[in-house]
């Protein structure tokens, strides 16, 4: 271990004070626990401010990647884009006013469903939305190297195993 590991961390510290308050409960999991919880804040301040340098929420990014990755014509419903950013539909309408506004989205009624509303990337969407992911596959890649490339491969499998324990659906 190099010096910045054998440190004590604020969750080292915290269990340390509570091993001594309470030392009738297990507090191990928060080694784990609290470190990815205060891990995934860092990684989302982080991230979203690649968002925000290309005039973006993350949800904004989300709803304009789900529609990318649709692929030509960059469309979806708006049920199935509220489905794939797990949002309600109130939420996504809130989302695709704004970048109806901004003029990254068109929407219009669904060939498939009268009632219902498809949602297509229009050129400035998709030139935005090109430029923010190159950036954000960029910023993630930062963030990672700051692990080595054993430990990611590593990482990711323990992750992958836990999150489908967890959330089998996934």
């Amino acid at each position: 271990m190099d010096g910045d590991d054998e440190r004590q961390d604020r969750v080292a510290r915290i269990q340390e004070e509570w091993r001594r308050e309470r030392p009738d409960v297990d507090v191990a999991p928060q080694g784990v626990v609290g470190r990815l919880h205060r891990l995934a804040a860092r990684l989302t301040e982080e991230i979203t401010a690649v968002y925000a340098e290309h005039g973006l929420s993350e949800g904004e990014f989300d709803v304009l990647a789900a529609l990318r990755r649709a692929g030509a014509p960059y469309e979806r419903s708006a049920g199935d884009l509220a489905a794939s950013t797990m949002v309600t539909s109130g939420g996504m309408t809130k989302r695709l006013d704004r970048l109806e506004r901004s003029g990254l989205v068109v929407r219009r009624v669904s060939d498939a469903d009268g009632r219902g509303r498809a949602v297509r990337l229009t050129a400035a969407g998709l030139q935005l939305i090109d430029a923010a992911f190159t950036a954000h596959m960029a910023n993630e890649r930062r963030l990672l190297d700051l692990v080595p490339a054993r430990e990611q491969r590593l990482l990711e499998d323990v992750l992958r195993s836990w999150l489908g324990r967890l959330d089998p659906e996934d």
